[in-house]
């Protein structure tokens, strides 16, 4: 399980990206403060910041000419077979794809997961600016 670093949605490759979409989906579902290394510090955070990932991931699905669920969109969906988030105050948010949501996105985590790439033989060829992610 991993959210992958945002600043790779849009070249990972179809899998993984399909991926990912099951993973917030799961965390968004019943997996939600369920304990696991990699993904521990979403759980940190309000749900609101998972929603806002996951519409990234939506996003750049669709760009890409996939149908997903367009209840995803809606911030208290958690799928099929769990009701909405009770008790929660959330609300529509559109963080700009320039923010980063997660403060652990950071360099360190991009080459984390780029090498977590290489191990599975995907060489990305990212355009990267020195800037664009925090330290």
């Amino acid at each position: 399980m991993r959210l992958w670093h945002q600043d790779l949605l849009p070249f990972l490759p179809r899998a993984q990206l399909l991926g990912q979409h099951r993973e917030c989906c799961a965390l968004r579902g019943k997996g939600w403060g369920k304990k696991h290394s990699t993904v521990d510090y979403v759980f940190a955070y309000n749900v609101e910041k998972l929603v806002s990932f996951h519409r990234l991931v939506l996003k750049e699905m669709e760009r890409r000419g996939y149908n997903p669920d367009q209840k995803w969109y809606g911030p208290e969906y958690r799928g099929k077979n769990i009701g909405p988030w009770a008790g929660l105050a959330l609300r529509k948010l559109d963080i700009p794809t320039s923010a980063h949501i997660y403060t652990e996105h950071n360099r360190a985590y991009l080459e984390e997961c780029l090498e977590n790439l290489r191990q599975k033989g995907i060489e990305l060829k990212v355009p990267f600016k020195e800037d664009s992610c925090p330290p």
